[in-house]
C-alpha cells in the first residue's frame, strides 16, 4: 500500500521552494479545485516534466474542442477504467460526476460504461476509445466511419484518439509509480 501522504510510492521530493509561475499555477488549482492533485505535486520533483504534462493536459482536456468537457473526461474514464488505473479512475469519475450532475452516470462509466445510458454519439466515441485502449493497432476505416456515422468530424476523431492516447500514457505511469488520489475526490459530487 502507498503512502496516503505522499503523491506517489517514489521518493521524488517537489522542488522547493516552487518557480513564481509553478506556485501561481498550484495557487489556482487550491483555489478552483480545493486542492493541489497529486499529479501535479508527482510531476514537480522536475518543473520542465511537470510543465509539459501540463501543457498537453490543458491542451486536450480544457482547449477549445467540439467534444465537450464532459465527453472528453468521459474517455479519460472509460481508458482508466480498463487499464484499472485507481488514481485516473478516482480523480476523473468526480469530474464526471460534478460536469454530467449525475453521480450514477460517473460509476457506471468507472464500471462498465456499457451499461450507461448513452446516446449514439457518446456510446461510438467511448467504443472507439476503448479499441484505442485495447488494441489500437485493430483500428481501420470503419471504425472510423462509425464515428462519422455518429456525426464526429475529422478533428473530432482526432482529438478522441489524443485523449485516448494520453490517458492510456498517465495510466500507466500512474500505475507504475503507485500514485494515489487525493482523498478528496472521493466524496466529491456525489
Amino acid at each position: 500500500m502507498t503512502d496516503q501522504t505522499k503523491p506517489t510510492a517514489l521518493n521524488l521530493p517537489m522542488v522547493d521552494p516552487l518557480p513564481p509561475e509553478t506556485q501561481k499555477y498550484f495557487d489556482i488549482c487550491v483555489e478552483k479545485l480545493g486542492m493541489v492533485p497529486n499529479v501535479l505535486k508527482a510531476y514537480a520533483f522536475d518543473i520542465e516534466k511537470l510543465n509539459a504534462f501540463t501543457t498537453m493536459y490543458n491542451d486536450l482536456m480544457l482547449a477549445d474542442s467540439e467534444l465537450s468537457k464532459l465527453e472528453r473526461e468521459m474517455i479519460a474514464v472509460v481508458v482508466s477504467s480498463i487499464n484499472k488505473c485507481f488514481y485516473c479512475l478516482v480523480a476523473h469519475g468526480a469530474a464526471v460526476r460534478q460536469l454530467s450532475g449525475d453521480p450514477q452516470l460517473g460509476e457506471m462509466l468507472v464500471m462498465n460504461y456499457r451499461v450507461a445510458p448513452l446516446d449514439v454519439r457518446q456510446r461510438a466515441m467511448l467504443d472507439f476509445a476503448a479499441k484505442v485502449t485495447t488494441g489500437s493497432a485493430a483500428i481501420e476505416e470503419p471504425d472510423r466511419q462509425r464515428l462519422r456515422d455518429a456525426g464526429f468530424s475529422g478533428r473530432d476523431i482526432w482529438d478522441i484518439a489524443n485523449v485516448a492516447g494520453f490517458f492510456n500514457m498517465t495510466n500507466r505511469v500512474a500505475s507504475a509509480t503507485g500514485m494515489v488520489p487525493n482523498p478528496e475526490y472521493h466524496a466529491q459530487f456525489r
